[in-house]
């Protein structure tokens, strides 16, 4: 208990104060050697992975299992098959996080699609560890339509006990602008689903608005930073505000034409740090601010399943821009869904082949 209210010590420390990271990067410092190895295979479509106060990777996969991986010896423990999970192309067992005081409330939540009375539908979930199994489902948010693809979901629990969750647009681009709609859109919840009263509307879950598929979120010193799908081009790196539009389907990545610029400037319409086309298919992303591979320290890194590969996208102090990119493991281990960084500064990427997918670790190399 004391090493995980240590960790939460140090994170508190770490993520203070905007989408950037300190500046206490040493740049005389050698980049390091990277040493990568297969922990563990034979998983089927990871696709969230949480480092856990028992110093194991919680992971789900899309058909409705979530599992516990001893990142030393590889071992798998099963602790629930959401048996109502309804895996349909993209859609199926998503996102998920542990309460960050895990010991004294053992809370799991998660988002998934399933079928409500013929109709696929995404619902976030809450539920009780009780140290083999989960019990007791809360149901947070429900009726978020779902598809075949574009669901989202990734979730993230800040330090003042809200719970962000992303939503895609469910094939149905118009509903990222429409406000009465749950889709294409990052929610902002309490803990017990109820709606926090700073939200930028009463009584709305919606905190920003105008995504099409979101599948990466971090905090990052008190920002959200996102990674969102394009269609064929602009793929997005995005920081979250507070009741902002982020211009999908009108806009694609930047207000870089004359019809772009008018709806910008009439939507309050927030530009992404970074956009990419050809698209890569950016999804899970983490940020590295620790000492064990120093040419990593302030960067996000985001998993990319079309691109193979995985990305470091360096921040300037302020974090307003993305001054750096480098590309790692081209095409070595196929699409990758997610990225974790653990305390200890190693990094964990999960596959996305459907067939033998592995959770590899990314450490210093001796």
């Amino acid at each position: 208990m004391y090493k995980w209210i240590y960790f939460l010590f140090l994170l508190s420390l770490t993520l203070h104060t905007g989408c950037n990271g300190d500046d206490t990067t040493n740049p005389d410092l050698p980049d390091a050697d990277l040493e990568d190895k297969v922990i563990t295979e034979n998983l089927s479509h990871p696709w969230e992975m949480v480092w856990g106060p028992d110093n194991h990777i919680w992971i789900t996969e899309r058909a409705g299992k979530v599992s516990r991986i001893n990142p030393e010896t590889g071992a798998i423990t099963i602790v629930a098959t959401i048996t109502e999970v309804e895996a349909r192309g993209e859609g199926g067992l998503l996102g998920m996080a542990l309460h960050p005081n895990f010991n004294a409330t053992p809370e799991v939540y998660l988002v998934y699609n399933y079928s409500k009375s013929g109709t696929y539908t995404e619902k976030v979930v809450k539920y009780r560890y009780n140290r083999s199994t989960l019990t007791n489902p809360v149901i947070l948010v429900d009726n978020i339509a779902a598809s075949s693809i574009h669901n989202g979901s990734r979730l993230l629990i800040t330090p003042d006990l809200k719970l962000f969750i992303t939503t895609g647009d469910a094939a149905n681009s118009s509903s990222a602008q429409d406000l009465n709609s749950l889709n294409g859109k990052v929610l902002r919840i309490n803990l017990d689903g109820s709606i926090p009263t700073d939200n930028p509307t009463k009584s709305s879950p919606i905190w920003s608005f105008g995504h099409r598929n979101a599948q990466g979120l971090v905090l990052v010193n008190n920002k959200l930073c996102s990674s969102e799908h394009g269609p064929s081009n602009d793929d997005e790196i995005n920081i979250i505000e507070k009741g902002r539009n982020y211009g999908w389907p009108t806009i694609h990545g930047f207000c870089d034409d004359g019809s772009e610029t008018d709806f910008c400037e009439q939507n309050n319409v927030v530009e992404p740090l970074k956009a990419y086309t050809p698209t890569i298919a950016v999804s899970g992303m983490d940020y590295y601010n620790n000492g064990q591979i120093p040419q990593w320290k302030n960067s996000l890194l985001v998993a990319t399943l079309k691109d193979n590969t995985l990305y470091q996208f360096k921040l300037n102090n302020a974090g307003t821009e993305i001054t750096e990119s480098n590309e790692f493991y081209r095409g070595k281990y196929g699409r990758l869904r997610d990225v974790l960084v653990a305390p200890n500064g190693k990094v964990y990427l999960a596959t996305s082949n459907g067939s033998n997918d592995k959770i590899i670790e990314i450490s210093r190399g001796n």
